[in-house]
């Protein structure tokens, strides 16, 4: 199979990824990473408002075969869940990672040691990709871990997976560097986005971060097995009563971003984490709250991409307290 290697491996020729990962090194001593510019000195160890300080922290590394079939394949994406985030999302699913900081289900670890995660995932496991779940506030660091990988043969194609509460100006030193970007779009009103995510200008945020995504890797291409090898993926979670205004969202995605953008319509909610304390959303969505949807991707001829179906919600919940974390959930994939 021909496949073009990912842009970092020109990058650390040239000396480019260098530049970058310190570049975004010095930038941890106020932290200005994320949205959130908490100015946090995380090079001296203190923890953000992402509740992590210098080192990446992981949780899990696996195989993943519930990702989006254009991710998974046949043998799966090679997955490194961080752990933190710089959302604080009530209905989390990954809660136990993401907005615990006291669980000790997840270790610090070395950049060294992430790049041996990465080589692990495509030489032991042959996974198609690296997909970096959650990584934000973990940019420095993953710039860093890369530049160790590429000397130790590190070819996959990289996947940003986020809630795209991003910075645009931290997104522009990973061009070139990440292939595919797989991006959450979850909400259209910045009102629910502080109640249900505290956090502000979530809409403009990620519409930035959107469009810079969309402008270094452009619609989704995948090779002669249907695997990605670059492009961008957006995720839209239909959450009860429209809190995620999909209608606005999804039109804007193909209004300012492209038509022929790849979706992936996820019908999965679960009331998680603390849902249970908000009305709204202690349920899951109904039948009529996901075939609206559908026909909106329909309407607005939105052919590129896959939706999930009502049965997803038993499928895609994953518990981080075992080594079987979605062994069985995983046996329903996307279409």
């Amino acid at each position: 199979m021909n496949m073009e290697e990912p842009g970092y491996i020109s990058l650390y020729h040239s000396g480019e990824l260098q530049r970058r990962a310190e570049k975004l090194e010095e930038r941890l001593s106020e932290c200005d990473i994320c949205p959130r510019e908490c100015g946090t000195d995380r090079l001296a160890g203190k923890t953000g408002s992402c509740h992590s300080g210098l080192l990446p922290i992981i949780s899990t590394v696996c195989a993943h075969h519930g990702e989006e079939p254009a991710l998974s394949g046949r043998r799966g994406s090679g997955t490194i869940f961080f752990a933190n985030c710089n959302l604080r999302c009530v209905y989390c699913q990954n809660y136990q990672i993401s907005q615990e900081p006291e669980n000790k289900q997840h270790d610090e670890i070395s950049t060294r040691g992430l790049a041996e995660c990465m080589l692990y995932l495509q030489d032991d496991l042959k996974c198609h990709n690296i997909n970096l779940v959650t990584p934000s506030h973990f940019v420095p660091q993953i710039v860093r871990a890369v530049l160790e990988a590429v000397p130790m043969g590190l070819t996959l194609p990289l996947v940003y997976n986020t809630s795209s509460y991003d910075s645009t100006r931290t997104l522009q030193e990973l061009d070139g560097i990440i292939s595919i970007y797989l991006a959450d779009l979850r909400y259209s009103s910045d009102g629910y986005a502080r109640k249900y995510s505290h956090v502000r200008h979530y809409v403009e945020s990620s519409h930035s971060a959107i469009r810079e995504m969309y402008r270094q890797v452009g619609d989704l291409e995948v090779d002669e097995d249907g695997i990605a090898r670059k492009g961008l993926i957006i995720r839209h979670l239909i959450l009860p009563d429209d809190i995620a205004g999909s209608e606005e969202s999804l039109r804007w995605l193909v209004d300012e971003i492209s038509p022929r953008v790849t979706v992936s319509i996820m019908s999965q909610y679960h009331p998680s984490y603390r849902a249970y304390k908000y009305r709204e959303l202690n349920r899951r969505i109904t039948k009529e709250e996901y075939a609206r949807v559908v026909r909106l991707v329909d309407k607005l001829g939105m052919e590129n991409g896959w939706l999930q179906g009502m049965e997803s919600p038993r499928y895609y919940l994953p518990d981080f307290s075992t080594d079987e974390l979605f062994l069985k959930k995983e046996q329903n994939q996307k279409s």
